[in-house]
């Protein structure tokens, strides 16, 4: 017999389907003010001691004013295990087709997407709520409203593919595989942190994942270096290059532009279009905001940000596109940003209070994902209830360990300066202070 999923409600009865030794019964419940008296047919004794405590339950759980329960013995094997969505068509720049306009969603797949989505704005949330206590300091840029970018990417692109953002990057370094604990003991300057403590909200690292980088546009170039080493050693994999609308005007990707176009590297640029470079909007910044065309020669895609759907099948495209020996192709995801630029930054002295609500609530990511779920019995509220519950859990657990951990030691300071050298000297502050590196 398969478990079943017990659920409160308003109604006096109910006839419930289960599953007993490959055979579906029907069953009658119905309850009273004595406290839910059970009416069924003849059944086995196994199937009797199930319906003893159904009835159990529905006495434990009258209001003092009699109001009846329900229960549903939904199963989760019920849901609709894959559905096909419509998506946004996406704008193209310099080409023939661009990615479909159908998605297919497997209900694991959402479940996935969802958790880690959810996860990700906890984390964002709790990291907030660390600086406003003094507990993280410095530089601290935070992703939440901007989720379905970087799990899109992920969900559209191979784990030995190769990533590399600027300094917002803690979505990015969750969806490639670093805890939560890692990233808020990184964030807090501990020992447990991804980087040992030492390289705080924009230096962040990960396999394949190459930061959290704090010069603005800086790891542009970077990232077609990342897609040189891809080409030259015929690996078949691609670099997701990504920088934001502000960064978006520096002279510097358009050398990395040029320079992967002449060579056809398999990089793909990404620009997270989130309206507002610090606290200028992208009409004051930009004589064009197509961002998506300012490859010229390259090219391009504007993609529904907010949409997960939307940046996994722009993804699959784009990496089909490099993977093919194409060259290099440009996305520009149209998302938003819920806090401000920074901690430092309020967020409402450029933008209403107003606006950003009507985006919470028409284009949220996160309950965009969960209506589709919801609407097409793919998963159900209790369900994703208990996941929220966990992922609280979770993220306070990791919180906890950010703020107990402690911190690194003086002397390892200097650790890690070269990558594969014997331990050296590396001199302090003062000729007096003397300090070792070890690799």
């Amino acid at each position: 017999m398969e478990p079943h999923k017990m659920a409160a409600g308003g109604v006096t009865s109910q006839t419930s389907m289960t599953r007993f030794h490959g055979q579906r019964r029907s069953v009658g419940f119905r309850s009273g003010r004595s406290g839910g008296a059970v009416s069924a047919s003849p059944v086995p004794s196994s199937m009797q001691n199930m319906l003893t405590i159904i009835t159990n339950v529905l006495r434990g759980n009258f209001g003092k004013n009699g109001a009846r329960v329900v229960v549903s013995t939904r199963n989760y094997a019920d849901h609709t295990p894959q559905a096909t969505f419509d998506i946004k068509s996406c704008e193209t720049h310099r080409l023939d087709a661009g990615p479909p306009v159908k998605a297919v969603l497997t209900r694991q797949e959402g479940l996935q997407y969802y958790r880690t989505m959810q996860t990700m704005r906890r984390m964002e949330l709790k990291a907030d709520q660390l600086y406003k206590q003094k507990i993280i300091r410095g530089f601290c840029h935070l992703y939440d409203g901007q989720e379905a970018c970087a799990v899109g990417i992920e969900a559209g692109i191979n784990p030995t593919d190769h990533v590399i953002t600027a300094y917002r990057a803690h979505g990015y370094t969750f969806t490639r595989g670093v805890s939560v604990k890692e990233i808020l003991a990184e964030l807090t300057g501990r020992r447990g942190g991804v980087a040992k403590g030492k390289g705080g909200s924009m230096h962040m690292y990960a396999k394949h994942f190459y930061g959290g980088n704090g010069i603005v546009g800086a790891q542009v170039p970077l990232g077609a270096g990342v897609a040189l080493a891809c080409q030259y050693q015929g690996n078949n994999q691609v670099c997701i290059t990504l920088y934001g609308d502000g960064a978006a005007n520096q002279g510097q990707i358009f050398e990395s532009f040029n320079m992967a176009s002449l060579w056809k590297l398999p990089c793909i640029f990404i620009c997270e279009n989130n309206k507002y470079g610090m606290g200028t909007s992208v009409e004051r910044a930009s004589a064009s905001t197509e961002y998506y065309k300012r490859g010229d020669f390259i090219p391009g895609i504007r993609v529904d940000g907010m949409d997960v759907l939307c940046v996994r099948e722009a993804t699959k495209f784009a990496a089909e596109y490099c993977r093919s020996g194409k060259g290099p192709i440009l996305m520009e995801l149209q998302t938003y940003r819920y806090h401000g630029h920074s901690m430092s930054d309020p967020g409402v002295s450029y933008r209403t209070r107003e606006e950003i609500q009507e985006v919470r609530s028409k284009s949220d990511p996160i309950s965009m994902l969960k209506e589709r779920m919801l609407s097409n019995n793919m998963a159900s509220v209790e369900e994703l209830k208990e996941m929220d519950v966990e992922i609280r859990k979770e993220i306070e657990d990791a919180a906890q360990f950010a703020t107990s951990d402690p911190e690194p030691p003086l002397e390892e300071l200097c650790n890690h300066i070269f990558y594969n050298e014997p331990p050296m000297e590396v001199r302090g502050t003062n000729p007096w202070i003397k300090l070792k590196s070890v690799s």
